[in-house]
């Protein structure tokens, strides 16, 4: 079944075009940047999650920004991303590496499930993390929620030792082996 994309708003999407204008490109820049041009692909909404503390209500997840692949003759060569600013959105920053193929071989895993979902980026910066969260209510507002039991987590690669990448695994299983890895370690007697 499809994943349901969510809009992005029409400021982050302009952000990014605007950062993307060979006029208005900060130095240094990507270097595929200045190849052609480039076709905004796949709006994901950023999520950050806080920290998971293994208590068995859900971690909080706030919105943070916008990202979208950067595509160029049908193919992802980079991604771009808008933070959420007291004034709107703005152009945040490019990304590259291996984030952007596991984006796209993620995307390809949710739409051979079969249920619908909603895609999101959920990223967990105590482990320097990024999964792919697929919100089970597709219709759901893509700024607001945190990630529910029955929610799936595709952690991209590469994820962190131990946490299989590319592979859908449901919250409730998923975040109780993060606590563990987020959890202070004691002190020695």
């Amino acid at each position: 079944m499809p994943v349901l994309n969510p809009t992005a708003p029409a400021a982050a999407e302009r952000s990014i075009r605007t950062a993307l204008h060979p006029a208005t490109r900060r130095a240094p820049h990507p270097l595929y940047l200045d190849h052609g041009a480039l076709d905004l692909a796949l709006p994901l909404p950023v999520h950050r999650l806080s920290p998971v503390t293994g208590s068995a209500a859900p971690p909080d997840a706030r919105l943070t920004g916008w990202r979208f692949l950067l595509t160029r003759d049908g193919r992802a060569v980079g991604a771009a991303e808008t933070a959420r600013t007291p004034e709107g959105w703005a152009f945040s920053h490019f990304c590259e590496g291996p984030y952007i193929a596991s984006t796209e071989r993620a995307v390809r895993l949710a739409e051979s499930l079969p249920a619908p979902y909603q895609p999101r980026l959920l990223s967990v910066p105590e482990l320097y993390m990024l999964t792919l969260w697929l919100h089970s209510d597709p219709a759901a507002d893509p700024a607001e929620g945190s990630p529910q039991p029955q929610d799936l987590l595709i952690p991209l690669a590469p994820a962190p030792p131990g946490i299989a990448a590319d592979r859908a695994v449901r919250t409730d299983v998923l975040l109780p082996v993060l606590s563990t890895r987020l959890a202070p370690v004691g002190l020695a007697s």
